[in-house]
């Protein structure tokens, strides 16, 4: 009696266990090594001039300075500071873009790219739905680019180290941002701003333009506005103010007259000369010295300092980066929620 052979059953090509995590990193591999490098750059550029800086203060003597504020030091820290001073502050301005540079830059072509050129209608095609390759891109670019901005900023810390121990603040709007958990933090919302913009704006270069200036606008607004109202500011008043606020903290000056009126900064400078018997074309502020202000409360102005103690500084930054952390987590569900109902 014959026998017929059974069809045999059709062969299913199933995809790897972590084939679109592959597929990302092939895909993000250019990209991430861009963003990356900005970081190693700095990171480069810290290491540098941070083995530099150590090596002066063991040939001015300072490393033998506890604490380096201590007066018989002060002409040894003059001499370091007029050499490095320009590190410190200019180099600081600089590094306050790495992080705009290396989120935006990847988070705004991750998908703004294949959604304006279609391909992402083949990987829809190949057993991988909208919210797995959607989900996938982000969360293992996200977290690769926060690792990164992690250790750049523990190699922050240890580079400012030489002017902490001069009481610099950690507080300073030029400062806080780059240390602590708020570097990554704004890193990864800079990514997350990027790749919103790319699925809501579908091309890329006017997603990457509006990342950016949605960026910068954040964190104008935070550093001059918002930060300071994490915690009420304690405040000194009286001729004697400066001396009662520790010299690492974050200070706010303000002087008002005899009703008790703001006194804006050009009046206040101007009555400063006056008091000094300085001409009107005399150059720059005065001086702030103890005889003037004992002169000022002559007058009935009042100094008040408001100031932020840097006894705050994990405090504040656990606030900034848990709401960006927070923002970031919604910018990428609405990511999700667009590509699953809007992208076609």
């Amino acid at each position: 009696m014959a026998t017929t052979a059974q069809p045999a059953a059709p062969l299913r090509h199933s995809s790897p266990r972590f084939g679109m995590a592959w597929v990302t990193w092939r895909q993000q591999r250019a990209a991430l090594a861009g963003a990356c490098g900005l970081l190693g750059v700095m990171i480069l550029y810290m290491l540098v001039t941070g083995l530099q800086m150590r090596s002066a203060l063991s040939s001015l003597g300072l490393d033998t300075c506890h604490p380096l504020t201590a007066a018989r030091c002060a002409t040894a820290v003059s001499l370091f500071n007029s050499d490095y001073d320009i590190w410190r502050n200019d180099g600081l301005v600089l590094m306050q873009v790495v992080p705009l540079f290396a989120g935006v830059f990847l988070g705004g072509p991750l998908l703004a790219r294949e959604l304006e050129t279609g391909t992402f209608r083949f990987a829809w095609t190949q057993g991988t739905g909208r919210t797995r390759w959607v989900i996938t891109k982000l969360v293992l670019v996200a977290a690769a680019v926060t690792a990164a901005a992690g250790v750049t900023s523990l190699v922050m810390s240890w580079w400012l180290a030489p002017f902490v121990a001069q009481d610099w603040s950690l507080m300073g709007p030029n400062v806080f941002a780059l240390t602590g958990i708020a570097f990554p933090a704004w890193t990864l919302i800079a990514f997350a701003l990027g790749a919103f913009a790319g699925v809501a704006i579908r091309r890329t270069v006017p997603a990457l333009a509006t990342a950016l200036a949605v960026w910068a606008g954040l964190a104008i607004t935070t550093a001059t506005t918002l930060r300071w109202r994490y915690q009420q500011a304690l405040t000194a008043k009286g001729v004697t103010a400066g001396a009662r606020v520790p010299g690492n903290a974050w200070v706010q000056t303000h002087w008002t007259g005899r009703g008790g009126q703001p006194v804006s900064l050009a009046a206040f400078h101007a009555l400063l000369a006056q008091l000094k018997g300085q001409g009107p074309t005399s150059q720059g502020p005065t001086p702030v010295t103890k005889t003037l202000l004992a002169q000022l409360a002559r007058h009935g102005y009042t100094q008040s300092i408001s100031y932020q103690p840097e006894s705050r500084f994990w405090h504040f930054q656990l606030i900034e980066g848990g709401w960006l952390l927070a923002l970031a987590l919604l910018l990428g569900a609405a990511t999700v929620w667009l590509v699953r109902h809007k992208a076609a």
